[in-house]
């Protein structure tokens, strides 16, 4: 059984990967403008959840041949902070606009994440939920800020920061899981899998035990 993540952020191969899981990369090419215009007034929790099951769906049935036997997982995150839910920055004016108003206070960083177990190229089990995780900002200098923002990073990701990057040296803390916040929370998706009766562990394709002296 193979472990396909519906994803193309390096941030989550990573995590998953320093988890013990090498898993198939596919990107779903959702149009997430798209799906987000067929919801009407949803929820952050809702958002972010109904994005991740798009992607999981849309890699599912790319994959169907080629991994028949799999686990699909796709995630998406978004920052909510002072009363709006705000996804990637595109743009270094937004990012900039962005940090200004997140410097010295916090957000909350929700995850969605869907799990879908596939025998014979079809879907027969599918699992999802969410997870909130509060993030504390620190308050980079204006000199600080204009070289975060000219590496480009804070552009490309879910509300122009990382922890495990660059980002990470202008974050004060973090209350919830850290994982969440890279982009895929370890302990949600081994609860997800779980109700699909895969156990995680079965997924590790690295050993775990420590090394002999």
């Amino acid at each position: 059984m193979r472990f396909v993540l519906a994803s193309a952020s390096p941030a989550r191969l990573s995590v998953l990967r320093s988890a013990g899981v090498d898993p198939v990369v596919r990107v779903s090419g959702v149009d997430e403008d798209a799906v987000t215009a067929t919801l009407t007034d949803p929820t952050p929790a809702e958002l972010v959840t109904t994005l991740a099951e798009s992607k999981a769906d849309a890699v599912a049935a790319a994959v169907a041949t080629e991994h028949p036997d799999a686990v699909v997982v796709g995630c998406d995150s978004m920052l909510s902070t002072g009363g709006e839910v705000v996804g990637k920055p595109a743009t270094a004016e937004v990012a900039r606009r962005r940090w200004r108003e997140m410097a010295g206070g916090s957000g909350e960083l929700l995850t969605g994440h869907v799990v879908l177990r596939m025998r014979g190229g079809v879907v027969v089990e599918r699992a999802r939920d969410h997870l909130t995780t509060t993030v504390r900002f620190g308050e980079p200098t204006e000199a600080e800020l204009d070289t975060y923002l000219a590496s480009g990073e804070p552009l490309a990701v879910a509300g122009g920061f990382t922890l495990d990057g660059l980002g990470g040296w202008f974050v004060e803390g973090v209350d919830g899981d850290p994982s969440s916040v890279i982009g895929i929370s370890l302990p949600l998706t081994r609860k997800l899998l779980a109700r699909v009766n895969v156990s995680a562990v079965s997924l590790w394709t690295t050993s775990t035990a420590p090394a002999s002296e």
